[in-house]
């Protein structure tokens, strides 16, 4: 697999548009959400935009981190150490318990290899499509997954989940038609502990409902999840994974169908797009989606900018810098996120119901 510049692009900006659809949808059930909000086939969190939430800052702060890095994992560790600590003094609206538990440690000078809780939340699998889209040497994917992980969650199946989407990702990527058999055969040989033999399990699941041509709430159902996916990974992972089986480029379409099965909508959507993303590119994203982003200073070219940055990294094999975000440019518009998350949460105590 050669790193692509295209699949990078494609790959953020994917997990930033299905991020930004799901995430009004977060927490609802399938029946709630459809009275409340209509379809998901455009933004609603505002009157025809959309915003970004933890899923897409936490995939930037990672390519961040990768294109400071190289190839040493030691040091994308302590990158992506330092690029969490500033993110959470700049106030964030919203993340999962053991991401903010994990950072506050940091932020208390406890180590990254020392500073994850154990939890199996899917906080490192919606970093990891960038890295697998971002790192073609299969062995040191597996290592900066670990160390991606690792640094909020300590949990094995956290990186299970982590590994299976990077791994996805890396398919993807790769422009080559999807086997859903040999990429669920080539996670068990990673993958080979009793530890994991449930995950595979779901993973073989998810490989027979796509090959029936289930859809992701008739599959979601199958597991038990006729409310909602949950943030748990083992929830999480296999139904994105079975949406991609079906839709290896169909980025739109994939990405809604997700957002339908409720639950950890913004979560599972950024996850869909970034792996789809990968293979789709730019193009394969709705132009309305990119320019309805309500987003700065993390822009839509901004994050392209991101993307180029460390394509040229990976290409160049070295460390180079990466485009940063001013201080004064988040803080605010933290602010005025968490007004936007307040006002829509109120609104969802209003009927229908």
């Amino acid at each position: 697999m050669a790193v692509s510049e295209r699949a990078l692009v494609g790959s953020i900006l994917g997990t930033a548009v299905g991020d930004a659809l799901g995430l009004p949808y977060e927490g609802l059930s399938k029946r709630r959400a459809a009275r409340l909000l209509g379809p998901p086939t455009r933004y609603r969190l505002l009157p025809g935009r959309g915003m970004i939430s933890d899923d897409t800052e936490h995939a930037c702060m990672t390519m961040q981190a990768l294109t400071a890095s190289g190839d040493d994992v030691e040091t994308f560790a302590r990158q992506l150490a330092k690029r969490l600590r500033l993110w959470l003094l700049a106030v964030p609206a919203g993340a999962g318990l053991a991401t903010l538990k994990a950072t506050t440690r940091l932020c208390f000078g406890v180590p990254p290899h020392r500073s994850g809780v154990f939890s199996a939340g899917n906080g490192p699998a919606m970093r990891s499509a960038v890295l697998g889209t971002a790192i073609d040497d299969l062995d040191l994917l597996q290592k900066f997954v670990r160390a991606s992980t690792r640094i909020t969650h300590t949990d094995p199946q956290a990186e299970h989940g982590a590994l299976a989407v990077a791994l996805a990702a890396r398919w993807a990527a790769d422009g080559l038609p999807i086997s859903p058999g040999e990429l669920a055969a080539e996670l068990q040989s990673l993958l080979p502990d009793e530890n994991a033999q449930r995950f595979h399990k779901l993973i073989g699941q998810a490989v027979e409902s796509a090959a029936r041509g289930d859809s992701a709430e008739t599959f979601a159902a199958m597991l038990g999840l006729e409310r909602g996916v949950s943030g748990y990974v083992y929830h999480t992972v296999p139904v994105a994974l079975q949406v991609w089986f079906r839709r290896p480029t169909e980025l739109p379409e994939a990405v809604v169908e997700v957002v339908r099965c409720g639950g950890d909508t913004d979560s599972t959507a950024a996850i869909v797009g970034g792996i789809i993303g990968g293979a789709s590119g730019k193009d394969g994203i709705p132009a309305d989606w990119l320019s309805r982003l309500w987003e700065w200073p993390r822009t839509v070219a901004w994050m392209e900018q991101l993307a180029c940055r460390l394509y040229e990294a990976r290409s160049r094999r070295t460390p180079l810098r990466p485009p940063t975000l001013p201080a004064w440019g988040v803080l605010p518009r933290n602010a005025c996120f968490a007004a936007v998350v307040l006002g829509h949460g109120l609104r969802r105590v209003l009927p229908p119901y």
